[in-house]
């Protein structure tokens, strides 16, 4: 069930917030539970129990590790539960490509090759890993306290407004919420707003971007120039982060409504100047996972430079792998991180001193490649597209051209994406917040009423657009669901 399903607007949210809004606080988690449970199983039932095995087992390891005092034991216990969760990932999600990979050097060698099947990818089982394995390691590392309420952990990690694509949330943000938590009507329209926000981002922009790049990315890569590669790429540089942020604005404004509050995903990413800072705003609670228990467990930066380069390789090999069983999402890790290194061995000082607008055209065409090699589904299709971008591509245009697939709509839809993908319009609305504060304390509180009015009728027609959308059953693809 999507976030954008009539089913989910107009019968599961309405009757989850009423029912949740009605009962008494003891009532309320046991009841979010149960609907993550119906909402998970609405899409992918036959894998409830595996979830809810997964979640048991690693309550008790939380309880062992709460309770065992010898640093050995507790080492031990922690690492048990680690490869415990990242061997149920490591099956469902990389089997196939690993013995696909291994039956090739079998062939090779004319020995007799391995035969796993399809090996069906849980819905969520990435995030739920990335959840639990947190959620040790902070209570082996004495961050939190486990839990002793096997029905908050639970509900920490199947919470649906995080339950499928992320944000990936830490145990010690939702905690006091989950055991205690109030229903203000400022922060419930607060999510509102944000949740209509991100569905705007969803199906307004990032969907029908999307349908023009898959357009284009169908065409034979004969036919393919460089207006057309260009179109495609850019296309779908806005549609990965509207369609991302959009569904990381829209569960956090999921979770406002219930009084949980989640920590921001994304801050302008392609505002920023360089490929380090475009990884400090971009998918934020992935970045800062990897960072917390993967880069500072290996060393970080403490052990002098090339060991802080291998960490960073390894942090981005690992963060391309965890997007997909693929060689091409590796590549792109691997792509990701040598930027890094690059820039730390002075690159970055080169662009610093660069013309700001030249700044951000770099970061745009280090990040529209490596999102080249992230979309094609093998590395050869990446080179061709990357290869017609450059000029180098076969296509004549006569048949296919840009004209076919860019009207004023795409072009319109392309000015809006760059606008709402910088912080221009974010400020434009903290400005108005701020001048119906000094309006209501200098006339009172009516004095900024055609203002609100005025917002809420944008809202009103935000909506109406939206669901327009909605009723129409567009094309509507979630890219972070396979993952």
């Amino acid at each position: 069930m999507l976030f954008t399903e009539p089913t989910f607007l107009f019968l599961f949210l309405p009757i989850v917030v009423l029912v949740h809004a009605a009962l008494r606080p003891g009532l309320r988690n046991a009841w979010l539970l149960g609907v993550s449970l119906l909402f998970y199983c609405w899409g992918e039932g036959r894998f409830v129990v595996l979830m809810l095995g997964s979640i048991t087992v690693n309550y008790l390891f939380g309880l062992l590790l709460g309770y065992l005092q010898r640093p050995l034991a507790r080492k031990l216990t922690l690492a048990t539960g680690v490869a415990a969760n990242l061997a149920l990932l490591l099956y469902f999600k990389y089997a196939t490509f690993l013995v696909a990979n291994l039956d090739s050097a079998l062939a090779w060698a004319g020995l007799p090759t391995i035969d796993v099947g399809t090996i069906p990818l849980p819905l969520g089982i990435s995030f739920l890993t990335f959840h639990t394995v947190s959620y040790l390691t902070d209570v082996y590392r004495g961050t939190i306290r486990r839990e002793g309420n096997p029905l908050d952990l639970a509900l920490y990690i199947m919470l649906f407004p995080h339950l499928i694509a992320g944000p990936i949330v830490r145990y010690a943000d939702v905690s006091g919420a989950l055991k205690s938590r109030g229903l203000t009507t400022s922060e419930f329209a607060y999510g509102i707003r944000r949740f209509l926000g991100g569905m705007a981002k969803k199906l307004l922009i990032a969907n029908q971007l999307a349908a023009t790049a898959d357009l284009v990315l169908t065409l034979p890569a004969s036919e393919l120039n460089a207006g057309l590669a260009w179109l495609a790429t850019v296309c779908y540089t806005f549609q990965i982060y509207f369609d991302f942020s959009g569904y990381s604005d829209m569960a956090i404004g999921l979770a406002h409504m219930f009084g949980i509050r989640f920590h921001e995903n994304f801050n302008h990413p392609y505002w920023a100047r360089s490929v380090t800072d475009f990884w400090r705003r971009w998918h934020i609670s992935l970045s800062s996972w990897f960072r917390d228990y993967v880069y500072i467990p290996l060393g970080g930066n403490r052990h002098g430079a090339f060991r802080t380069y291998a960490n960073l390789m390894v942090v981005f090999l690992l963060c391309g792998f965890w997007h997909g069983a693929s060689w091409s999402f590796i590549v792109w890790g691997l792509y990701q991180g040598a930027f890094l290194v690059v820039e730390r061995l002075g690159l970055a000082k080169v662009v610093e001193r660069l013309w700001r607008p030249l700044q951000h055209v770099y970061l745009a065409l280090v990040v529209m490649a490596g999102w080249v090699i992230f979309r094609m589904e093998t590395l050869s299709e990446a080179g061709g597209l990357l290869r017609a971008m450059c000029g180098l591509g076969t296509g004549e245009g006569l048949r296919y051209n840009v004209g076919l697939y860019m009207d004023a709509e795409i072009v319109l839809l392309l000015v809006l994406a760059a606008l709402f993908s910088t912080p221009l319009p974010g400020r434009l609305l903290q400005g108005l917040y701020a001048f119906e504060e000094r309006l209501e304390e200098r006339w009172g509180t009516f004095a900024p009423a055609p203002i609100r009015l005025a917002r809420v009728a944008g809202c009103c027609l935000l909506l109406t657009l939206c669901l327009s959308f909605v009723a129409q059953k567009s094309y509507n693809p979630f890219i972070y669901f396979r993952f």
